[in-house]
């Protein structure tokens, strides 16, 4: 039997918090017309989306590397980290057969990956995947805005803005903000 998650990242382009990577496991009797990408989405049909998800699919799981571990490995192997992550937390409990990546690089699983660029705009698995991803980053990042309000991090979840990057200008990096990044 064939068991197929969709993976799929939120939080590579921004200045400051994590990398949210989610795995996706829909099961055949998901209503997947329902997905779309996360960025497509408004924030309230994400959040409606990511409740049916958690409730529907057959099987889910979201992995989180810090802005600690960006600085330290780079954005490009921390994404790496958190989809691979995220793949065997599910692998746990579902023995799964395939990954879809959404992109053109796949973490080193121990199940057979395809990447499909725009994956997250065809694949019902990694939009489902790409919502988790997405909503769960954005929660994180507003959480951080209760704590560092200058920063404005509700409202552009710490992408590189212009109001983001005035505050930079003005107050310096946040605790959570991604040294290695260009300001």
């Amino acid at each position: 039997m064939t068991l197929i998650c969709g993976v799929d990242e939120a939080g590579r382009g921004p200045l400051a918090g994590p990398v949210v990577a989610a795995a996706v496991i829909l099961g055949k009797h998901f209503p997947a017309h329902l997905l779309k990408d996360s960025k497509k989405l408004a924030p309230k049909q994400r959040t409606m989306l990511e409740t049916l998800i958690k409730e529907q699919a057959a099987g889910w799981t979201v992995a989180v590397v810090s802005h600690q571990r960006i600085d330290e490995i780079n954005i490009l192997q921390a994404t790496m980290e958190a989809m691979h992550n995220a793949v065997s937390q599910l692998q746990k409990n579902h023995p799964i057969t395939k990954a879809l990546i959404d992109g053109n690089r796949s973490p080193i699983l121990s199940c057979e990956t395809e990447t499909i660029v725009k994956g997250d705009d065809s694949i019902p698995e990694i939009m489902a995947a790409s919502i988790l991803a997405k909503v769960e980053r954005d929660r994180i990042m507003v959480a951080y805005d209760e704590q560092w309000p200058m920063y404005r991090f509700a409202e552009h979840k710490g992408y590189p803005t212009k109001a983001h990057k005035e505050a930079l200008k003005q107050y310096g990096p946040s605790p959570i903000h991604r040294l290695s990044f260009r300001y």
